[in-house]
């Protein structure tokens, strides 16, 4: 029997644009910017992982002590489609998967909420939408194991969302942070806390 839609937070990225580990980079309030992005996810979800890549051992205490299920795979070094497949692989009882971004901290939980809620009404694919733009959670229903299983490389699940754009049901938002990362330091300068 499968259990209810499983948050999946991808945190094993270099973060070479950003010049050092920006998940572990602090926020205003001085939250690590994934630590911010776990809380949102568990609060919204209940049960969530966190994939990391073998080393990553400062952000994985800091993640297990947000609540955090923390998965450490050594395939998450070959990018982003190898680490989501192995956190789909590790939660393959789940009715579905909300996929999310650690270095995407401004995310509202009810947008996290939301997709989960669509997944369990029966949608196959999910994505946020502000003002027009795709954003992040994306949800994929349990019909996708398999394909999201079977990713490689780096791409994560974006070719999924272009062969099967007709699939995607769309959740308009007033929640600009789907759609707001951190790259580089600048992205973190003149912030301000959302509210949920």
């Amino acid at each position: 029997m499968r259990n209810g839609p499983v948050g999946i937070l991808l945190c094993a990225g270099f973060g070479r644009r950003f010049g050092g580990d920006k998940l572990l980079a602090p926020l205003a309030d001085g939250t690590p910017v994934a630590v911010a992005s776990a809380r949102t996810l568990v609060a919204a979800l209940g049960r969530a992982v966190a994939v990391l890549r073998p080393g990553q051992t400062g952000l994985a205490a800091r993640l297990a002590e947000a609540g955090i299920e923390v998965w450490v795979s050594p395939q998450a070094e070959q990018g982003m489609g190898a680490s989501l497949a192995a956190a789909v692989q590790s939660q393959a009882q789940a009715s579905g998967w909300v996929v999310a971004l650690g270095d995407m901290p401004w995310v509202r939980e009810d947008t996290h909420r939301r997709v989960a809620l669509a997944l369990q009404r029966g949608a196959s694919i999910v994505a946020p939408f502000h003002q027009g733009q795709r954003g992040h959670p994306v949800g994929f229903g349990a019909a996708w194991g398999a394909d999201l299983a079977g990713l490689s490389g780096d791409e994560g699940a974006r070719a999924l969302l272009r062969q099967q754009a007709v699939q995607v049901t769309c959740i308009d938002v007033d929640d600009p942070g789907c759609l707001r990362d951190v790259d580089t330091p600048q992205d973190l300068v003149g912030q301000r806390p959302q509210g949920r």
